[in-house]
């Protein structure tokens, strides 16, 4: 008989399967992303759905399976993110960050992509926190894991970024070029930095009139999505 394996797990999917059982993909902080199956869990008292919540870590206890789905034996809530379903904008932009992280990751998922999930969640959580800066840092958190970091010390020239400049991105160079007419200035360029610096976007939310720099560094980093990660 296989042995059990205990570990947290974050669920990012969930599909129905028969009458009662369901099939869930989690993410794991040891073992990547697992398959498993949870016998009866749409069953009134199932003992197992308490722990597989949605916006939730738990832990979980299952027994792997000899092909590409495990069986879920036993689930016990750790933390429950329970302000994100109260808001439907929160709810709407957990469903698409789960879905995007699961798109973008392999089955062996390193631990870095567990710490990115449980800081975003926490981020959701925070009312007082703008949606646009967590998809903003969460995007930008998924470039750096898979290693396409942008040049923010020095311009396509290999010039240092300069303070009373002006610049446009290149997302084929992942860097900046300086023009007059540039969209960009040093206080984006501050704010791309502290989104690919920061193990969280909590304390972005204290900068001034960070809601402008957001919406215009944005497109920074979506192009730069587009560009490198398939989603």
């Amino acid at each position: 008989m296989s042995q059990t394996v205990n570990t947290q797990g974050i669920v990012l999917s969930r599909t129905n399967f028969g009458e009662a059982d369901r099939i869930l993909t989690i993410l794991t902080p040891d073992y990547g992303k697992r398959r498993l199956m949870a016998k009866g869990v749409r069953k009134e008292r199932s003992k197992l759905a308490g722990g597989i919540e949605l916006f939730s870590v738990s832990y979980v206890s299952y027994i792997p399976g000899r092909k590409e789905i495990d069986t879920l034996i036993s689930t016990r809530l750790n933390k429950h993110y329970g302000n994100i379903v109260k808001d439907v904008q929160r709810t709407m932009l957990g469903y698409e960050l789960l879905k995007r992280l699961n798109r973008a990751t392999e089955d062996a998922a390193d631990e870095e992509y567990f710490d990115l999930l449980t800081h975003t969640l926490a981020a959701l959580d925070e009312p007082a926190l703008s949606l646009d800066l967590v998809e903003l840092w969460f995007n930008a958190q998924l470039l750096k894991l898979a290693g396409h970091l942008p040049n923010l010390k020095t311009d396509v020239a290999a010039r240092k970024l300069a303070a009373d400049k002006h610049y446009f991105f290149d997302s084929e160079a992942m860097a900046f070029r300086e023009d007059q007419n540039g969209d960009y200035d040093a206080n984006h360029i501050k704010l791309v930095r502290l989104l690919f610096g920061s193990e969280s976007p909590l304390p972005l939310k204290h900068l001034n009139d960070i809601q402008t720099s957001v919406m215009a560094s944005r497109q920074i980093i979506r192009n730069a999505l587009e560009t490198y990660i398939r989603l």
